[in-house]
C-alpha cells in the first residue's frame, strides 16, 4: 500500500540516545534541556532570531489570533486546512474570505483591500503547500490600513523567499511539526515573531501567562511541548538534508513523467527556495480526478484530496462564493511524496495516472 505520505523515522538508536538524556535529567516537560536545545538548533538552521516551540501546529494560530485578532474580522484564504478557519472562529473572530490565485494557490492579494472594513483587525494568509504568499503586497496593504499580518506557514519549514526565511515575514508566523510534515517532533509546532516584545507576549501566552512561578504577565494557555517531543525533533533535524534531497527526487520524477497536457501543478513563486512539502496535481474536472483516484485506489495507492472542500463551504461558515478556490478544491489531488518511495512505486503511480488520463 502506498499512502499520500509516510512519517520519517530517524534511526531508533538516535532517538534512544535522546531519551536517555531525559531519564538522566528526570525532567519530562516545562521547557527542559532538550526543548531548549532544539529551539537553539532550529534558530540556527532556519536563520531566525526567535522561535517558540509548541505542542501542536494549531494552538500557535489560536495564540496569534488571541493577541492580534482582537475578536475582529480576519481576512483569510478559503484554500487551506480547516485549522486555519477553525482557529479564527474558535477565538471569536470572523473569517472574511478572499479568493485565491489560480496558479500560486495562495490568497489573491489584489482582492484583499476590497474586503477590508472598519472591523478588520488582521490578515491571516497561508503559504499553501510551502508556496509563499505575495508578502510584499500584503505587507504594504497591512501598513496602509494599520492591520496585523499572521502567516499560517504550517507547510513552509525551511522555505526561503528572497534569501530570507519565510518565517521572518508578517507580525507572526506559525508552523506545524506534525508527524506528517517533512520536519517533525511527532506532534508539535512553532511561533515566530521578529519583534522581541511580541515574542515575549507569545512566550507567556503559551505558558499560562506566567512571569516566574508565582506572578503573571497576563492571560495564557498551556501550549508547551514535552521533552519526548523535543527528543524526536533533535533526532530528526540532522537528517534534513537527506529528507529534502529524497523528496526533491520524487518531485523531479513527477515533473518529468506526468502527462501535463491533461493536468497541471502549482506554480512556485519566483525567488523561492521551496521545500518539496507536497505535490498537488490539478485536473481538468472533478470527474476526471475521481476517475484517476479510483484507478489509483484499485492499485492500493492512496493520494489525498487536499485541500477539500473550499473552506467557505464548511457548515459553520456563512461566506460568499469563492469561484477559484471552489474550482481548485474540487480538482486538486496530492500525490504520494515521502522519503523511501521506491522507483518501482513511482513508476506504478505515473503509469496508472497517465493511463487513466487518456
Amino acid at each position: 500500500m502506498i499512502n499520500v505520505t509516510k512519517t520519517f523515522f530517524p534511526p531508533i538508536e538516535e532517538y534512544q540516545m535522546q531519551l536517555q538524556r531525559i531519564w538522566s535529567n528526570q525532567w519530562l516537560t516545562n521547557r527542559g534541556e532538550l526543548v531548549l536545545e532544539l529551539e537553539e538548533k532550529l534558530k540556527k538552521y532556519l536563520e531566525v532570531n526567535h522561535i517558540l516551540i509548541t505542542n501542536n501546529g494549531t494552538i500557535p494560530l489560536q495564540i496569534a489570533l488571541k493577541l492580534l485578532g482582537k475578536e475582529g474580522e480576519i481576512i483569510t484564504t478559503p484554500f487551506s486546512y480547516v485549522a486555519t478557519t477553525a482557529a479564527i472562529v474558535w477565538e471569536n473572530c470572523k473569517p472574511v474570505f478572499v479568493d485565491i490565485h489560480p496558479e500560486y494557490l495562495t490568497i489573491d492579494e489584489t482582492k484583499i483591500e476590497e474586503a477590508i472594513t472598519d472591523k478588520t483587525t488582521a490578515i491571516l494568509a497561508t503559504h499553501v503547500f510551502g508556496n509563499p504568499c505575495n508578502v510584499e503586497v500584503i505587507n504594504s496593504i497591512a501598513q496602509k490600513h494599520n492591520l496585523k499580518v499572521i502567516y499560517d506557514a504550517a507547510h513552509a519549514f525551511g522555505v526561503t523567499y528572497n534569501e530570507h526565511s519565510i518565517f521572518n515575514y508578517g507580525d507572526i508566523s506559525t508552523c506545524s511539526f506534525h508527524a506528517t510534515k517533512l520536519f517533525h517532533s511527532g506532534e508539535g509546532g512553532a511561533l515566530f515573531a521578529k519583534d522581541a516584545d511580541l515574542q515575549h507576549q507569545l512566550f507567556y501566552s503559551h505558558n499560562f501567562g506566567h512571569n516566574g512561578p508565582l506572578a503573571f504577565y497576563g492571560l495564557g494557555i498551556n501550549a508547551k511541548i514535552s521533552e519526548l517531543q523535543g527528543a524526536m525533533g533533535l533526532a530528526v533535524l540532522p537528517h534534513m538534508q537527506t529528507i529534502l534531497s529524497e523528496r526533491k527526487k520524487v518531485v523531479d520524477f513527477y515533473n518529468t513523467q506526468l502527462d501535463f497536457d491533461k493536468l497541471k501543478t502549482i506554480k512556485i513563486r519566483s525567488n523561492t527556495e521551496w521545500n518539496y512539502s507536497y505535490y498537488p496535481v490539478i485536473f481538468e474536472s472533478e470527474k476526471k480526478l475521481l476517475e484517476v483516484q479510483a484507478a489509483l485506489n484499485q492499485m492500493q495507492i492512496f493520494p489525498r484530496r487536499y485541500f477539500y472542500p473550499s473552506l467557505n463551504k464548511i457548515e459553520y461558515i456563512e461566506a460568499l462564493e469563492m469561484k477559484v478556490s471552489e474550482s481548485i478544491a474540487s480538482r486538486v489531488l496530492c500525490l504520494p511524496l515521502y522519503v523511501g518511495l521506491k522507483n518501482a512505486e513511482l513508476h506504478q503511480i505515473i503509469t496508472t495516472i497517465n493511463y487513466a488520463l487518456k
